[in-house]
């Protein structure tokens, strides 16, 4: 199998990759224009990404590719809807970056608090300025703000924990029990934590219900004097709305994300806020660790690993968790030649098409089960000739699904 590792990747997950019999590129430069042609030049049936963008265009040139690897948690760098009309696997590496992204949530908390940077850059500059750097809140006892409570978020819990903060967090599948087993402050919406916190750092992907959610009603609730950390997505906050309060809420933001982040790992950057004195600024680093890279490293192995083996994808963005099925048929087997291409004769013939099939081997490999959903019922007469197509068919039911 063909694959096409297009963007930075450990040499030991390379090596890993090639273990498992497939031939390998690795060219980390493809980027834009040179990847299109290197996927119209050669067919590969699975690309490895992290940061770099694969677009329709992309997918539709490459006609063996049958898989996506984000080495990383978000996909929305992915043209999910063409590789899904293209019968294309979408996948990531959910949750093997989220400490390397809480450490650096802290990280810029504390800066922010501390002014650690600003501390630097006077020492380096020759200038002794204890009476200036002695102004610091301290963050025991602060109550954090948490937007977003998957793995990062989590994350992002018991480090506050550890620092003897109070909690309060909003995330669309928080439940005010779930809150209590967690010991933080239930929010009932956004604004109730920016109006509560002393601190809030956003953890949310990035998706159509997600963008620009952070905007004008969040910043007006938002305390004066407030920390903000994002280190999610940028197109997840109205940056101008941001901004707006830095200047005039006294807002200090610390930002690992921006708006126009160049396409090359190093280059020349120019975005207003950016400059603001109350801004410290990463450089789209969280995920960025070593440790952080080797996990998401064998996570890529594994779902390479278990597509070869199994023809399954682990974390699956795209595949549809319920096919729009009516009814479902089962059919119970002897495990011969034919059988099932006998039944879905009969299914075709029927113009019903089917939805998703799964067919079960029982011990000894004699006996089977075929469970086939369908777009429709199958009449009944249809239904009798399959139970007497074959001395090796069982028996045949049908059950509607809701």
């Amino acid at each position: 199998m063909k694959v096409l590792i297009a963007d930075k990747f450990p040499d030991e997950g390379i090596e890993a990759i090639k273990n498992l019999k497939c031939d390998v590129e690795y060219n980390q430069a493809l980027k834009e224009q040179t990847l299109l042609e290197e996927l119209t030049k050669e067919e590969y049936e699975i690309l490895i990404v992290r940061s770099t963008i694969v677009t329709g265009d992309m997918i539709e040139a490459s006609p063996s590719l049958s898989l996506i690897i984000r080495a990383g948690s978000g996909y929305n760098t992915i043209d999910v809807r063409t590789a899904s009309e293209r019968s294309v696997y979408v996948t990531n590496c959910p949750g093997k970056n989220s400490i390397a992204v809480a450490e650096l949530a802290f990280g810029l908390i504390l800066s922010i608090d501390r002014r650690i940077p600003d501390n630097v850059i006077q020492l380096k500059n020759g200038k002794w300025n204890k009476k200036e750097f002695s102004k610091a809140r301290g963050i025991f006892g602060r109550t954090l703000g948490i937007i977003g409570l998957g793995r990062i978020g989590r994350e992002m819990v018991s480090r506050a924990e550890a620092f003897g903060m109070n909690v309060i967090a909003w995330s669309r599948s928080l439940t005010p029990q779930r809150a209590g087993e967690l010991d933080i402050k239930y929010a009932g919406s956004i604004e109730q934590v920016a109006e509560e916190a002393d601190i809030v750092s956003i953890h949310l992907a990035l998706t159509e219900d997600t963008r620009s959610l952070i905007g004008k009603s969040f910043f007006n609730a938002i305390k004066h004097g407030a920390y903000f950390i994002n280190t999610s997505r940028a197109e997840i906050v109205d940056h101008d709305a941001l901004l707006k309060a830095i200047n005039e809420k006294d807002i200090r933001a610390g930002l690992d994300v921006f708006m126009n982040e160049p396409e090359v790992k190093a280059g020349e950057f120019k975005d207003d806020i950016a400059n603001q004195q109350n801004l410290y600024g990463t450089h789209h680093i969280g995920a960025s660790t070593q440790q952080a890279q080797a996990a998401v490293a064998e996570e890529t192995v594994r779902i390479v690993r278990e597509y070869l083996n199994t023809g399954k994808v682990p974390n699956c963005v795209d595949i549809m968790e319920r096919p729009p099925a009516r009814a479902m048929v089962t059919v119970h087997h002897k495990n011969r030649v034919g059988i099932l291409a006998g039944v879905l004769d009969v299914i075709r013939d029927a113009n019903i098409n089917v939805e998703r099939m799964e067919n079960v081997i029982f011990e000894g490999a004699d006996g089977a089960c075929a469970r086939i959903q369908i777009d429709d019922y199958l009449p009944k007469d249809d239904l009798s000739k399959i139970k007497k197509m074959s001395g090796d068919i069982f028996f045949v039911t049908q059950v509607g699904l809701t």
